[in-house]
């Protein structure tokens, strides 16, 4: 049978490799809609080659372009953030989530109260709002799969029927293209420079982040809520070659890893042919070839995010969503060029000492401290001169 799915974020890095997987096996997918944030001619594209039946831009002055560029197709065209919202609860098979930001967080929910299967790429969707997510998850027995590198590993490596058995979940981390550049020289590093990651090909946010370590501390945070284990029970290790891409260790000693070559599609996949699995033509790993594997503990000096992320962790309520409200904020400001690289983390810790609201209990509530948040970052942003 024929797999029923929705691309939302069809355009970005991972939009992109799960299309690929997709066109490989047209026999096995039936793509029902693809969403995008402004790239008509990318997004147009692409329903045209999977024969999608909706193809929604976010932004709505592009409806008339989107229009334009399916004329003949018989693809439907949509536009706006509701018009997102109806593509994501459509009755499909598995769901992948890839918006990039908080811009995904009202798509992810629709989709997880929709049921079925969501695959899930955007990480601000658990770090700001995990137990919101989670209780909707479980409310509408919505399988939640985890396309991260990392969690996705955990998840293939971790035996959830017994959860005491685990001791710890070590994620890894590349350390990004920074991972021994002194602190002075980082004071003057540059978004080209940030944004050039030695393996992955990322989209310029997430890039960014895991310059910072940020990514890897967002993804503590996703980790806690995707798996069974206590804040305490989660650990980081840096591995600069990511072929290890987390590992979980048992109570008896055992040690079980999940390896591969850094590439998006092998995940992907994974979460695409869950219970099964399919092949990929992701490059096969050649251990004789690499010859030896090197870990070390990250350096909570040089990357300050790390610790920004695990103390907001450990005080909970609203203090992840203040933290990565925060951290896009100051992002974007150093992707424009508007503050330095070492500003971004000062940011982040000046909005989550300014601001302390109650836990949030519904989305829209994470939404307002997300906003308010991001209005504290704001200002904090001005502040700094290059």
């Amino acid at each position: 049978m024929t797999k029923r799915v929705t691309i939302l974020g069809a355009t970005g890095s991972v939009g992109g490799s799960t299309l690929d997987l997709i066109e490989r096996a047209p026999d096995q997918f039936e793509v029902v809609a693809l969403t995008a944030n402004r790239d008509v001619d990318k997004l147009a594209a692409a329903a045209i080659r999977t024969r999608a039946k909706l193809a929604v831009v976010a932004e709505e002055a592009c409806l008339g372009a989107l229009r334009a560029a399916l004329a003949g197709s018989g693809i439907e065209a949509g536009a706006g953030a509701d018009a997102v919202c109806h593509a994501a609860r459509l009755n499909t098979d598995w769901t992948m989530a890839a918006i990039v930001g908080t811009a995904g967080l009202k798509p992810v929910m629709a989709a997880l109260e929709a049921g079925g299967t969501v695959a899930l790429a955007n990480k601000e969707a658990l770090v700001s709002a995990g137990e919101v997510m989670t209780a909707a998850a479980q409310a509408h027995a919505t399988t939640l799969l985890p396309v991260d590198s990392e969690h996705n590993a955990v998840f293939q490596c971790l035996d959830r029927t017994a959860p005491r058995g685990v001791r710890k979940i070590i994620l890894t981390a590349s350390g990004g293209p920074f991972r021994a550049t002194p602190i002075e020289a980082m004071r003057s590093i540059t978004p080209t420079q940030a944004v050039a990651h030695p393996n992955w090909s990322m989209g310029a946010k997430i890039s960014v982040d895991s310059a910072t370590m940020m990514n890897k501390g967002l993804e503590l945070i996703e980790a806690f809520h995707l798996f069974p284990v206590g804040a305490d029970q989660l650990d980081i290790l840096v591995h600069a070659q990511s072929v290890v891409h987390s590992m979980v260790e048992y109570v008896d000693g055992s040690v079980l890893a999940q390896l591969g070559t850094p590439d998006m599609r092998t995940p992907i996949a994974f979460a695409l042919a869950w219970p099964e699995r399919m092949a990929t033509p992701c490059e096969a790993l050649d251990l004789a070839r690499i010859g030896r594997l090197d870990f070390e503990a990250p350096d909570p000096v040089r990357f300050p995010a790390l610790t920004l992320a695990r103390d907001a962790l450990s005080a909970g309520g609203a203090r992840p969503a203040i933290l990565n409200a925060a951290n896009e904020v100051a992002v974007a400001a150093f992707l424009a060029g508007r503050v330095a690289f070492l500003e971004i983390a000062a940011i982040v810790a000046d909005t989550l000492a300014r601001y302390d609201p109650a836990a949030p209990e519904s989305l829209d509530a994470v939404l307002a401290i997300d906003a308010e948040a991001r209005a504290y970052a704001g200002e904090r942003v001005k502040d700094c001169v290059l």
